[in-house]
């Protein structure tokens, strides 16, 4: 035998008593703090400074909370109702620790911001439920403190993150996206447009039928990308080299491996041969010029030098599968 349950319905802010909004207050302050000191102890490795000025904030929002608990033990006495923002409408659903470990450094500050315009409102919308005039004038302060956090954040940057450290960690964000994505997602790309040419156009002359050359290029294309993105995985854990998770950074090539190779397959899904030939001939040429302005744009690679390498290789290619494929 088993019990249908039903969650509680979420309380109204306007129903809450003077109490429970002290109360709420209290609670929000502490878990604000604890996801700054979260946020700090994730970047304190990566980003030490930016690290600092989240430990701040926590002390701020600490800070806050004392003066709230001060002024339910004026009021209401020692004992606080448990009321957290979970039980009431209208509040944004915080990320669990485990899913902030993912966040990129940007994300972390914009999901700050967020809370702090939330906190805002919160106080703004709290001081009209109250008619105590001390509780009032604290929760008025409160909201113009929680505004202004976004002024303390520039000061604490000021403090932590002068231009030079903000450029060094931006560089350093940079390059660990190039390591973790670009990088490996180049090189699948490149391995999948190029090593599947010789075999998609050899299938598409030596039978001169498109579905039998789209299965062929389908084969090569997902087998490639299974193949480079367990390779990409295995080679590398990436706790010396510091290039990123190795499931990420196999997915990036697996995926980008098949792609490559799907580009010039997928046209053979046209049944009128040479019209899906020159179709795969012209995305052929189009996947080249990109992997060519990848390498300039992410790798620093001279782009004439990239041109040459990626074009003409890809252009020997594809020359040998069509004469293969005609032999």
């Amino acid at each position: 035998m088993f019990r249908l349950s039903f969650s509680a319905p979420l309380r109204r802010l306007d129903s809450l008593s003077e109490q429970e909004i002290l109360a709420l207050a209290i609670s929000s302050e502490e878990d604000d703090a604890r996801i700054y000191l979260a946020y700090a102890d994730r970047l304190k490795q990566d980003y030490p400074q930016s690290a600092k000025v989240f430990a701040d904030m926590a002390e701020v929002e600490h800070t806050h909370r004392n003066m709230l608990i001060d002024m339910h033990r004026q009021r209401f006495g020692e004992h606080i109702p448990l009321i957290r923002r979970e039980h009431v409408q209208g509040f944004l659903k915080r990320r669990p620790d485990w899913l902030q470990a993912n966040l990129s450094l940007d994300q972390i500050r914009q999901e700050a911001e967020e809370m702090e315009r939330s906190a805002y409102r919160f106080y703004l919308e709290a001081q009209k439920q109250v008619s105590d005039a001390s509780t009032r004038v604290l929760l008025g302060d409160l909201a113009m403190a929680e505004q202004g956090h976004e002024d303390i954040a520039a000061m604490l940057g000021e403090k932590h993150r002068p231009e030079d450290i903000r450029k060094d960690e931006d560089e350093t964000a940079h390059r660990q996206f190039v390591l973790t994505y670009v990088q490996p997602g180049l090189a699948g790309l490149m391995d999948g447009s190029v090593s599947t040419l010789a075999p998609i156009f050899a299938a598409a002359f030596a039978t001169g039928q498109t579905w039998q050359t789209f299965l062929v290029g389908l084969s090569a294309s997902v087998g490639a990308g299974i193949s480079m993105g367990f390779t990409e995985a295995a080679h590398d854990d990436g706790k010396i080299s510091g290039r990123g998770s190795p499931i990420k950074r196999g997915l990036a090539c697996g995926i980008m491996t098949a792609l490559g190779g799907l580009g010039h397959a997928l046209p053979y899904l046209i049944p009128h041969f040479w019209t899906a030939t020159i179709t795969a001939a012209i995305i052929v040429f189009l996947e080249l010029w990109a992997i060519a302005f990848i390498q300039n744009k992410y790798m620093e690679t001279p782009f004439f030098r990239a041109v040459l390498q990626v074009v003409l290789g890809g252009s020997l290619v594809l020359a040998a599968g069509i004469l293969i494929g005609n032999g």
